[in-house]
Order: structure tokens, then C-alpha cells, then sequence
């Protein structure tokens, strides 16, 4: 059983009793395939136990005619699962990290940051401009995407190209790309394009210095409830130490600034000889106003390492006790840091205007 009393039950398996864990997941193919990777690894690790995964709708994937960003809800994909976590139906959920707000809900922490993929944006082009780049695109061209993030930074760019919302999960996306004739091409995550198999539709990557990513972004995270340490040491494994600091900067960047999918708001790390560098940036929703600057702190990769318990051991949502404490701190450190010469430089403004323009549009 669960250490707190939870959903973990045991079933009979050639007569003897098997512990058994009971895994949410979101309905879509892109999240099942996303579980099943998690379930794989764990079923790996823990032969003896028995995974169940269990499907549910939430906000995010009922509400498809408005954009993500008009909605207001911060926990869209995320607040569903995390009912069912709290009515102990399930043990465990798996996310995109990138859907899980830097804040959770009293009782939650994120368990375990999987090894991240791809953190990337592609373009997935019309199969009559296959072969085109963003730039050799025709002028007014539709582009779909659901992000401001990434409007806000390709606008500039590609100022001969018209920008629109498409929403639904990946199969909906391609299928309107395909067979509406409405798109020349539409822009999704790499990390999503991989794990379904379809790195072949992938016409075009953005790399950072044209469209930096969205915290989290190409991570998956497995939440679990605060107190249920012995679930918490069950998935702990499962962080990848370097994806792990990466986030925490990431995400500590992203709370530090007060933003979240309503506001333009990027980054791109990277972890080399000791040293993590989180670039960030700010935009306006047209992109004409912007502001990014780049830090860098010491951070040895962690071997894993025991650490003594913590009144509160979380950091902007997360619970890793396997990995050392000074370099969690150091990556959060670096994300306020940054964040707060953003904002001292004028990024609050930058932001707010979003905001505001964003609630009338």
C-alpha cells in the first residue's frame, strides 16, 4: 500500500498478491504514449509491481475553440489529474512538464523529471510547400500555432507571414494542416513529433537564436502527493539530474517573472563543463518590444546523493532528494537572478502590456 493510505492496491497474479499502481494520464494518443514510456521505465525498475494506467479528460483538451492563452486557467491540463491524485483514485500522473504551472496546489509536488528530449519548436509544412523554409514561404502564408511565444518571436521575422491560432492535440493539428487547405504549415513542439513517430513530418527545426522554447519544454514530469513519501521514493529515480537543474532554473525564471501562457516568455539552457547558462527572454505580442539577457552559474552535474530531510523540500514545485541540495538552490539562484535583471531593466512593463492587450484581443 501507498505510504499515506493511497490508491495503490494489490491484485492476485498465479496466486500470489501483486502490488498494484494506478497511473493518470490525459486521453490524448500523445499523453498515453508519453505514460506508457514512464510505466515502461518503472515497470523496469519494479518487475514486482503492477501498473495500471487510467485516462481522463481535462480543461485543456474540452475547450477547443479558444486560445490557450485567452482561457485564464493556469492548471488547464493539469487540474483534472490532480483531483483524481487528491481523491486518491490514482497514485501518480504523468505530464508535460511544460503544462504544470511553477506553483502547484498545497498537497502536490513533481516527483520526477524524466530525461528531457528535443526541447525545440519545428515547422510541419502543407505537403505542397514541402521543402520550404518559414523564410521561402509565399507571402501571406498561414502559419498555426496556439502560442504566443512563439508569435511573439517569429513575427519579426518572418513579417511576411500571417500567424493563427489552430488548436487540438497533434493528430487534430495535422489533420486540419493537411486537409483544410487553411494552413501552409504550423509549428509543434519537436519533443510531441518524436514520441509519436512522426520525426518525418518534421520540415524544418527552430533553434534557439530564431524561436527560443517554453519552460519545460520536451520534459516529462510525474506529480505525485507531497506527503506520499513512499510513492515520492518509488519515481524519484527517475529524474535525470541534468534535465532536473535545467528546469528548476527554467521554471524559477518563468515564477520570478509572474508569467505563464497569457505573456511571451522563453528560454534556452544549456549545461556545459560545470556551468549552466539560462538565457531568457521577454516579449510584446507582436513582437516589436523585447528584452533577453543570458547568466551562468557554477553547477557541477550531480552524481546521485542522499540528502538530509528538508522542512521544505520542494523548489518551484519540485521534490528531488536524490539529487544534492546546493545544486537545486544554485540552479533556482540562477533563474531569480535572471529574472530579476529582466525586471529591473523594464521587463515588468513589457509584460504587463501583454497582459493587457492579450484580455481585450
Amino acid at each position: 500500500m501507498s505510504g499515506n493510505g493511497g490508491a495503490a492496491t494489490t491484485a492476485e497474479e498465479n496466486g500470489s498478491m501483486m502490488r498494484v499502481i494506478r497511473v493518470g494520464t490525459r486521453k490524448s494518443q500523445l499523453a498515453r504514449i508519453q505514460t506508457d514510456t514512464v510505466v515502461a521505465m518503472l515497470k523496469t525498475l519494479y518487475p514486482g509491481i503492477q501498473f495500471e494506467i487510467i485516462a481522463m479528460s481535462t480543461t485543456g483538451d474540452k475547450i477547443l475553440d479558444t486560445a490557450l492563452s485567452k482561457i485564464g486557467e493556469k492548471s488547464l491540463f493539469t487540474k483534472e489529474l490532480e483531483n483524481a491524485l487528491e481523491k486518491n483514485e490514482v497514485d501518480l500522473v504523468v505530464h508535460s512538464l511544460k503544462d504544470v504551472p511553477t506553483i502547484l496546489p498545497p498537497g502536490f509536488t513533481i516527483g520526477a523529471i524524466c530525461k528531457r528530449e528535443n526541447p525545440c519548436d519545428a515547422v510541419v509544412f502543407h505537403p505542397k510547400f514541402i521543402g520550404k523554409t518559414l523564410e521561402t514561404l509565399p507571402e501571406k502564408s498561414a502559419v498555426g500555432t496556439s502560442s504566443l511565444r512563439r508569435v511573439a518571436q517569429l513575427q519579426r521575422k518572418f513579417p511576411h507571414l500571417e500567424f493563427k491560432s489552430i488548436r487540438g492535440n497533434l493528430n487534430t493539428r495535422l489533420r486540419k494542416l493537411d486537409e483544410l487547405q487553411e494552413f501552409s504549415a504550423i509549428i509543434l513542439a519537436v519533443a510531441g513529433l518524436q514520441r509519436m513517430g512522426w520525426q518525418n513530418r518534421v520540415g524544418q527545426i527552430l533553434h534557439p537564436e530564431e524561436c527560443m522554447y517554453a519552460v519545460g519544454q520536451g520534459a516529462l514530469a510525474v506529480e505525485v502527493r507531497a506527503k506520499d513519501q513512499d510513492i515520492l521514493d518509488l519515481v524519484g529515480v527517475l529524474h535525470d539530474p541534468e534535465t532536473l537543474l535545467r528546469c528548476i532554473a527554467e521554471r524559477a525564471f518563468l515564477r520570478h517573472l509572474e508569467g505563464g501562457c497569457s505573456v511571451p516568455v522563453a528560454v534556452h539552457t544549456v549545461m556545459k563543463d560545470g556551468q549552466l547558462y539560462l538565457t531568457g527572454g521577454v516579449w510584446s505580442l507582436d513582437g516589436s518590444d523585447s528584452m533577453q539577457e543570458t547568466m551562468q552559474a557554477t553547477i557541477q552535474v550531480p552524481v546521485q546523493q542522499e540528502d538530509g530531510p528538508e522542512d521544505d523540500p520542494q523548489l518551484v514545485g519540485i521534490t528531488a532528494r536524490n539529487i544534492p541540495r546546493g545544486a537545486q538552490l544554485a540552479a533556482e539562484n540562477l533563474g531569480i537572478s535572471l529574472a530579476s535583471l529582466l525586471l529591473n531593466k523594464g521587463a515588468k512593463n513589457i509584460l504587463d502590456v501583454a497582459r493587457q492587450l492579450n484580455d481585450v484581443r
